[in-house]
């Protein structure tokens, strides 16, 4: 990073590492507060439009009470997320510790819009004592519409990084044309998000996957991989170097979507490279939206199986020391014996 003031300066990209049509990165300092408990002043208590000092990010937002339930429900089920999974590190709220920096993921799908949003209004809560450092990283996809991201960053001042790297021709050269390239194209998109990563200073990349997203993957591990397994809220990558974070675990899809049409983000549609009809996940979640439509509540609680795992109640050996069970001897003589 560059010696210059980041709360007011524009920092030049390397074209080797920038989409050509965008070169600069918009960093802009935003203000926060360290608070310890949410309700312990007024903006903890508020909504952001209740005051004058909102981010832009949440200018225009729907005043009704709807929007307002729906904002607070997606908030706290974040807040939960972060906290149970522990995504603060424990010295981290002291008065003088460092801030750790987190790259945050978008995409420009409803849901990297959605985290974006709520981890904002989290630090400006004073309840998410981090950096945010926003980034995109361009494919190569063709159709992708290189300007809306960096357009809506800087228009909202949220401090980011625009990367391009062409993994797409890699994907269609390596992925047989009747195969899906999501695999692939996602470990190149892994590997290029955490050199980012490092090169910013960050300790956690962070994604938008939902509560939907994790189920779904369980089924897919369950029915096609053969393993119970799903994406974990909170992983170190395999260089050990870097947190990997999910902080909207325990928000819904709908909550997501909903979110984001009221807020009339600029949305950036997620099948442009043709790889997505027939996956594997989109029949799974056609039958959890059939489970869904005949008993209402039945997504929640499935994910509340997730997090109530029994291993004594399952087979894995690994897991469960079957093998060492052992009875209790005094106990047996004690039974009385049936006449």
């Amino acid at each position: 990073m560059s010696g210059t003031d980041p709360g007011t300066a524009w920092f030049p990209v390397s074209p080797a590492k920038t989409n050509p049509n965008i070169r600069a990165r918009h960093n802009v300092d935003l203000k926060a507060a360290l608070l310890s408990d949410f309700g312990n002043s007024t903006k903890a208590g508020t909504m952001l439009d209740d005051n004058e000092d909102i981010h832009p990010l949440f200018a225009g937002a729907p005043g009704s009470t709807q929007f307002k339930k729906l904002r607070k429900r997606i908030v706290r089920h974040t807040r939960e997320a972060i906290e149970q999974y522990g995504m603060i590190e424990p010295d981290a709220r002291a008065k003088d510790a460092p801030r750790a920096r987190w790259l945050v993921c978008l995409s420009g799908g409803k849901d990297s819009y959605t985290l974006l949003a709520v981890l904002h209004e989290l630090k400006w809560r004073g309840l998410l004592p981090v950096d945010i450092l926003a980034c995109n990283l361009d494919q190569g996809q063709p159709g992708f519409p290189a300007t809306v991201l960096p357009e809506f960053l800087n228009k909202m001042r949220i401090k980011h990084r625009i990367e391009y790297q062409d993994t797409y021709s890699i994907v269609v050269d390596k992925i047989p044309q009747d195969r899906t390239f999501c695999s692939l194209c996602s470990r190149l998109r892994r590997g290029n998000l955490y050199r980012i990563a490092r090169e910013e200073g960050c300790s956690a990349v962070v994604l938008g996957h939902h509560r939907d997203d994790i189920l779904e993957t369980f089924f897919m591990n369950l029915f096609h991989g053969g393993r119970l397994a799903t994406m974990p809220p909170k992983l170190v990558n395999e260089d050990g170097d870097l947190f990997v974070f999910r902080p909207l675990a325990h928000v819904a899809e709908a909550d997501c979507e909903r979110f984001a049409k009221a807020m009339n983000y600029p949305i950036i549609p997620c099948d442009l490279c043709g790889s997505q009809d027939g996956l594997q996940r989109q029949q799974v979640k056609a039958i959890l939206d059939g489970w869904e439509a005949n008993s209402p509540g039945r997504r929640q609680v499935m994910f509340r199986a997730l997090m109530n795992a029994r291993p004594s109640h399952l087979l894995d050996p690994k897991l469960f020391d079957f093998a060492g069970l052992t009875r209790i001897e005094d106990k047996l003589q004690e039974i009385p014996t049936l006449r």
